[in-house]
């Protein structure tokens, strides 16, 4: 009942909550408005301090849900370290310090650090020495700080466990125990998880204090999400398959899981060898190679990309075209997070699934989650093999500089569209690593992006530039 007569609030509206000034203000030039549902359903008592278990697919808003949590309580007058986010993958924790940076301009004096693998660990120890607020890495490298003494977490008040399921999947148990011996018992602790297996129940009960649980529904028969099932009889014929349809459709992002390593490397390999725009990504990889993979299939410089669950985590794409289950995930949650990644934001997506007659107990699975029968398809003509195979529509530059060399986007594009330059959509994303930056361009505008980015200064240096 709402006696006055003024509106009744949106509780989807990020203004409905007990937000600061300048946090509001942030996400208003963001162009966040409403709350997703994850947000809508955490949020509130994530601000209340409670300690929270949310399950919710990749794409959802959990990044921001915690984001926001840690720094509407964040004190940046002083310098120790209050919250620690843990996440499976350097990716990831690239990503969640990229996201919560973003929810914190309006915040002045946010020190953020990303504690990973592949980065000197002398350098974060001096980062560490100035002082930080919110860290964000890998359980490995935070045992290995918590050891060496560099790393105190004696005042910190939130402790976030990010794809808690994947975390376990890697192994990552015995680094996780450790850490939690060196956190303070009256945190606030935040779990996050695309599935909730009984692994994650049995490290929820021993790490949270009385949590609330929150459900984002997912649903495998969204009106947005297409899914075909194929019925294959060897790896032959589920070759042949994938191949048939590729080659039929000719989707510019196609994400194909495979159940191991080793099925990664061979289908990547005989597409490639088929003429596809392909990559393989798998935990073999060195991170430098991981690291150009994920940033060529982000920017559409490759079409197909091959991969296991676990190296796909921490793949942050907007916009893709199909997932494609090679094998079918041997759990009915894992395969929803999979073709969650599909169809986001109410965009329409595709998901294709390879089956053989031992897949039977998966198949009922997915018959109940989506309350209707699986029915066979059938596929594209042979003749489909017959048609040229698309192009990626981007192509990769990498130049040899990029935030220790003060290097911005808006330099890179400035280069690019200077005179004689290239028009500015033929510029696709532009990502700046430590020391690289990479920046898509058009297939038909690459001589001339590389003459204008090898022959012109960018804020008065040379660099080398190159294709990949």
């Amino acid at each position: 009942m709402n006696p006055s007569n003024d509106p009744m609030p949106d509780l989807s509206d990020f203004s409905a909550l007990k937000l600061n000034a300048e946090l509001l203000d942030n996400l208003s030039t963001l162009g966040y408005a409403a709350m997703t549902p994850i947000q809508a359903q955490s949020l509130p008592l994530i601000l209340s301090g409670r300690d929270v278990i949310a399950q919710a697919k990749t794409g959802s808003g959990k990044t921001v849900a915690f984001g926001l949590g840690i720094l509407a309580k964040l004190d940046t007058k002083t310098f120790n370290v209050q919250a620690l986010v843990l996440c499976p993958t350097r990716e990831l924790a690239d990503q969640v310090s990229g996201e919560i940076r973003r929810l914190a301009r309006g915040v002045a004096n946010v020190k953020i650090l990303t504690l990973c693998g592949g980065s000197p660990v002398r350098n974060q120890v001096v980062s560490l020495e100035k002082g930080v607020h919110i860290i964000v890495g890998t359980p490995g490298r935070v045992e290995d700080h918590l050891k060496r003494d560099t790393l105190d977490l004696t005042n910190l008040g939130t402790l976030v466990l990010d794809e808690a399921d994947r975390m376990l999947q890697m192994g990552f148990e015995e680094s996780l125990d450790a850490i939690l011996l060196s956190v303070p018992d009256n945190r606030q602790t935040l779990l996050l998880s695309a599935t909730y297996p009984d692994s994650i129940k049995s490290i929820a009960q021993r790490v949270l204090n009385e949590p609330e649980m929150i459900v984002a529904e997912s649903r495998a028969d969204e009106v947005t999400l297409e899914q075909h099932f194929y019925k294959v009889s060897d790896g032959e014929s589920r070759l042949n398959a994938l191949s048939l349809l590729l080659q039929h459709h000719q989707p510019e992002s196609a994400l194909v899981f495979c159940s191991k390593r080793q099925d990664v490397k061979d289908v990547a390999a005989k597409l490639k060898e088929s003429g596809f725009s392909v990559l393989p990504l798998h935990g073999d990889m060195e991170q430098r190679v991981r690291e150009q993979t994920l940033i060529r299939f982000a920017n559409k410089s490759v079409s197909v990309l091959i991969a296991t669950d676990v190296a796909a985590r921490g793949l942050d794409i907007d916009s893709l075209d199909v997932v494609a289950n090679y094998h079918l995930a041997g759990d009915v949650g894992v395969h929803l997070h999979r073709i969650g990644r599909t169809g986001r934001a109410g965009a329409s997506g595709v998901a294709w699934n390879f089956y053989e007659g031992r897949d039977s107990n998966k198949i009922n699975d997915i018959e109940r989650l989506s309350g209707r029968a699986v029915e066979k398809e059938k596929l594209p003509p042979a003749s489909a093999l017959n048609q040229a195979v698309a192009r990626a529509p981007m192509v990769t530059l990498e130049i040899n500089g990029g935030k220790k060399d003060k290097l911005r986007p808006g330099d890179v594009l400035g280069a690019l569209t200077g005179e004689n330059g290239i028009a500015g959509d033929q510029v696709g994303k532009i990502k700046i690593v430590s020391n690289r930056t990479y920046v898509a361009v058009r297939c038909d505008a690459v001589k001339v992006a590389l003459k204008k980015l090898g022959g012109d200064k960018l804020k008065g240096r040379s660099y080398r530039v190159r294709t990949l």
